[in-house]
């Protein structure tokens, strides 16, 4: 989920606004968690998987 449509428990506002120092300092960390910080374990692990599942499937249909 991306910040900008996050609502601030402090200031009832919106959290890409930074309106209190709750906003502006939840609004710093979500943006230096990265372009991934948004991913859950769970869509991470899934995403891993199933490229670990391609990599298999190529390797058993090289031609010989």
């Amino acid at each position: 989920m991306t910040y900008d449509r996050l609502v601030c428990a402090n200031c009832a506002g919106p959290v890409s606004e930074g309106r209190c120092p709750v906003c502006r300092a939840n609004r710093e960390r979500l943006q230096q968690s990265g372009p991934f910080g948004g991913l859950s374990l769970a869509a991470i692990l899934t995403v891993v998987v199933l490229l670990m599942a391609a990599v298999a499937l190529v390797a058993a249909y090289q031609p010989a």
